[in-house]
């Protein structure tokens, strides 16, 4: 569920120079000049020339930053941009080889989570200077997103989007069950009783409409167990990033409610181990009616809305879990990132700064389907015309994401490893937690 966990594969990288100068809009083109670093090529020597890495091959993307944006900022500035796309499941590796010849790019884009990596091999430039050089009114409006982009608590990264995973449900079949759509849960343990009679069998007692659906597809259920464990106010590792903290009562009371879902006579899921975030809308379990709540993204939410227009599909503010507050897995989207070695660093800047400007960062994210890293966002015609991205940037405040320390993709492989077992019954929550944590502490003793 992390964007950069589950790459799309198979496409080789594309490069595409923005060759028409499409203006955006004049409010645009004036955020550049109030937002972006003044005189920024010049500090650089006269260098007007950027490189630009971004990860995905998603067309809409591509089509709006090349036509659109790019051309805009360069207008405004004189500079070249050459953005290059490369697959989410070959940045890491082009990254590496392009660092070691001297080759990387000035600016590139990458998943929160790999910020640490960067930071601990000197790749990329400290931003809080510039950060704390914008205007206080600026950093309020990015509050919930600037977070997701600091390592040891400094910004390294500057998100671009937001990224959640929230429960969308049928109301029609909540009203068929005898249950309120306009009163949904607030807590995990009545959405399992809602759950419990949404969900139908047949004469077998085989689930054919599962009540609830969380992901448990390898890595992905380390998110779905993330969702929990934060509900339940437990956190996956210790304020140093030392230590692993998910092996705690909080977290075998999250790891035995997931397991619940899918076990014992009163399961409300059915197809442990499915993948159905990734199936196209169309056959989405809501869309095929195959479950009544799943946990979705915002871009696939509107798609299933589009997909099944008939249906009274809505979206559920953060849940909370026996006592802790509501929580939800997300945050800060991909983001980007200042090569330390870009002779070009304030001109890269303010490319950043244009990128996250109001409207051009409303119109990026539109053009993705993702939620707006500002806040202001939610004034908007995209929030206002989406009850989904309206949600999901009212409970932005409530979105955690997996740490950014040295080593976590390793320590969250091999959380996920353990989740497995204790979904499957082959090790009890209390077992595969310990277990898990023991590997995870090798893991950040090493890399610490």
């Amino acid at each position: 569920m992390d964007v950069h966990s589950l790459p799309p594969r198979g496409r080789r990288p594309f490069t595409r120079r923005a060759g028409s100068l499409l203006a955006l809009s004049a409010a645009a083109a004036l955020a550049l000049t109030g937002c972006a670093s003044g005189g920024g090529a010049a500090d650089d020597g006269g260098d007007k020339t950027l490189s630009v890495w971004l990860p995905g091959t998603n067309q809409a993307e591509i089509d709006l930053v090349t036509d659109t944006i790019v051309p805009a900022f360069e207008k405004e500035t004189g500079a070249t941009v050459e953005v290059t796309y490369v697959d989410w499941g070959d940045i890491s590796t082009k990254l590496n080889s392009a660092f070691a010849a001297g080759t990387a790019p000035d600016i590139f884009g990458h998943g929160p989570a790999a910020t640490a990596d960067f930071v601990v091999n000197d790749r990329i430039l400290d931003l809080d200077d510039r950060v704390a050089a914008m205007s206080a009114e600026d950093r309020d409006d990015l509050a919930a997103a600037l977070p997701g982009g600091q390592v040891d608590g400094v910004q390294y990264l500057m998100p671009l989007s937001l990224q959640g995973y929230l429960v969308m449900y049928d109301a029609d079949a909540f009203t068929a069950a005898g249950l309120d759509p306009d009163s949904p849960p607030t807590t995990w343990g009545e959405l399992k009783t809602d759950a419990d009679a949404l969900t139908e069998r047949d004469g077998s007692g085989t689930i054919t409409r599962s009540g609830f659906l969380a992901p448990s597809q390898a890595i992905a259920r380390q998110q779905s167990f993330a969702t929990f464990l934060f509900g339940a106010g437990g956190s996956l590792v210790n304020d140093e990033g030392t230590k692993a903290t998910f092996a705690s009562s909080e977290g075998v009371e999250a790891l035995d409610f997931f397991t619940s879902l899918y076990t014992g006579d009163d399961a409300v899921s059915a197809n442990l181990g499915e993948d159905y975030l990734n199936a196209p809308a169309a056959q989405q379990p809501l869309v095929q009616g195959t479950a009544a709540m799943t946990i979705q993204a915002p871009s696939m939410m509107q798609q299933i809305v589009d997909a099944a227009p008939d249906r009274d599909l809505r979206v559920m503010p953060a849940l909370s879990l026996e006592g802790g507050d509501p929580a939800a897995f997300g945050g800060a989207g991909p983001g980007l990132m200042i090569n330390a070695d870009s002779e070009a660093p304030d001109l890269a800047w303010s490319f950043i700064e244009y990128m996250l400007s109001p409207e051009v960062s409303t119109e990026y994210t539109q053009g993705t389907g993702t939620i707006p890293v500002r806040a202001s966002a939610a004034d908007s015609d995209y929030a206002k015309n989406s009850p989904i991205i309206s949600t999901f940037l009212e409970q932005s405040g409530n979105l955690q994401t997996n740490p950014n320390v040295v080593g976590w993709v390793q320590v969250r492989d091999a959380l996920d490893k353990q989740l497995e077992r204790a979904l499957n019954g082959v090790a009890g929550s209390q077992e595969a937690l310990d277990a898990a944590a023991a590997e995870a502490d090798k893991i950040l003793a090493a890399n610490g």
